[in-house]
């Protein structure tokens, strides 16, 4: 008898919502690092445009390609059991129109093993998102601090226009978005936003009030160097383990302590 748990569905996943059950969620960019959050019991993994900068060292999510995060995805795909499976549109690819925006989803979902794509804005995609699962694409919507458009916004800052941002929540919900994330948003307005919507909602820098919440799998571990922001909390250091690890190999080279007897052949 096959006693694997069953990979959760959009359906299940909005449902947890009205069950009351809080939502985990991470982001992951490659085959071991999704079996390892897969295997945790996640609820949710995104494979987040975030790849941009954790992963290819640039300083925004922009240019991170529509064909990096299908590659990216299809690895990621590979390791996932249980877990509902999010992509990121990326950078313009929602932004070409509802046909374009139709057929690249499109790809990721064909050449992937996602369930669903992400994409950020409300109320200016709402057309979109509505074209998405009209076409059967499920769409998590992404509202507050929205990274691609950190020039327009001009940095990395706390989103307060709480009309604007509950009109977004709304109309990602009324086009048919099944969840949608809240980045850096005042706890209160997040609290108003989740009471309002029927959809789940998921924080990341939105406070505890949210359904459920996400972080980048880096900065969960402590793999990212240098200051994190504010709404990170790190698990572990395994930067600071990893580095250790690294430097006591190379001094064992060094000093012709390895390979020892045990790791060699007779």
């Amino acid at each position: 008898m096959n006693t694997e748990p069953r990979a959760i569905t959009v359906p299940q996943f909005t449902a947890f919502k009205a069950a009351g059950r809080k939502i985990t969620m991470l982001t992951a960019y490659d085959y071991a690092t999704a079996q390892l959050v897969d295997a945790a019991g996640i609820e949710g993994i995104l494979v987040g445009d975030s790849l941009s900068m954790v992963v290819q060292g640039h300083a925004n999510t922009l240019p991170v390609t529509l064909e990096e995060m299908i590659y990216h995805a299809e690895m990621v795909g590979r390791a996932v059991r249980h877990a509902l499976l999010v992509v990121d549109m990326p950078f313009p690819s929602f932004h070409l129109g509802v046909h374009r925006a139709i057929e690249n989803a499109g790809r990721i979902l064909k050449e992937t093993r996602c369930q669903a794509v992400k994409l950020e804005g409300g109320v200016e995609q709402a057309d979109v998102i509505a074209g998405l699962v009209s076409a059967g694409i499920p769409v998590m919507a992404h509202c507050g601090l929205r990274p691609q458009s950190v020039h327009q916004l001009g940095g990395y800052r706390v989103q307060r226009d709480g009309e604007r941002l509950m009109a977004d929540a709304l109309a990602a919900q009324q086009a048919g978005a099944f969840g949608i994330v809240l980045e850096c948003i005042p706890a209160t307005l997040a609290v108003r936003i989740t009471a309002e919507l029927r959809i789940p909602t998921i924080g990341i820098g939105a406070g505890i009030g949210c359904d459920g919440q996400i972080l980048v799998f880096h900065d969960l571990l402590g793999l990212t160097p240098g200051r994190l922001p504010k709404h990170v909390k790190p698990y572990a250091d395994l930067h600071g383990v990893a580095l250790d690890a690294v430097k006591r190999y190379r001094d064992d080279v060094r000093q012709a302590i390895f390979p020892a007897a045990e790791q060699t052949f007779e």
